[in-house]
């Protein structure tokens, strides 16, 4: 069993490693790609993980939500476009979406009137920018539901053969 660290303020892939009682040397065997020193280094963060070993760890670590962390937090472009998606249960995220669906449905009118003549105006930008932001919610659910989704596969809940079948038709 691996010894776990006592070190305070463990970085995201620090603790996804000893969530699955992996040592560094186990973990670097299921990556095979990655040596330990290298591990160590980035769960230490005196390196930044490169992408293709953040695919790596999220896909032998059956965690899809380390690819979201980096992509919002430590890629260039990413923090520029990318919001942090966090797993939430099934419920919360359909609630959430839905909450939002139904408040975009209230403001639909509005934002036909906003967008008919092709300009946003000044007495308009106020209700448009609350719309932006309700759809920013709304795509964020959608992200988090997708998250969910891949991890419910990642970990075997969701059949990945019958998945895939249902989703060719």
């Amino acid at each position: 069993m691996a010894r776990v660290s006592t070190k305070q303020n463990k970085n995201i892939y620090h603790t996804t490693r000893e969530s699955l009682q992996l040592t560094r040397e186990e973990a670097s065997e299921l990556l095979e790609a990655i040596t330990p020193e290298r591990i160590e280094k980035i769960e230490n963060e005196r390196t930044l993980p490169h992408p293709d070993e953040v695919l790596l760890m999220a896909e032998k670590y059956k965690q899809p939500g380390l690819c979201n962390y980096y992509c919002a937090n430590q890629c260039p472009i990413g923090q520029q476009y990318v919001p942090e998606v966090k797993i939430k249960d099934l419920s919360q995220i359909v609630l959430e979406m839905l909450a939002s669906l139904n408040s975009m449905q209230k403001k639909k009118e509005r934002l036909i009137e906003i967008t008919v003549d092709g300009e946003v105006s000044k007495d308009e930008l106020e209700d448009f920018i609350y719309i932006q932001e309700e759809l920013e919610r709304i795509s964020i659910a959608v992200e988090t539901l997708q998250l969910w989704s891949e991890r419910m596969l990642a970990t075997g809940v969701i059949d990945v053969e019958q998945y895939k079948a249902l989703k060719r038709k």
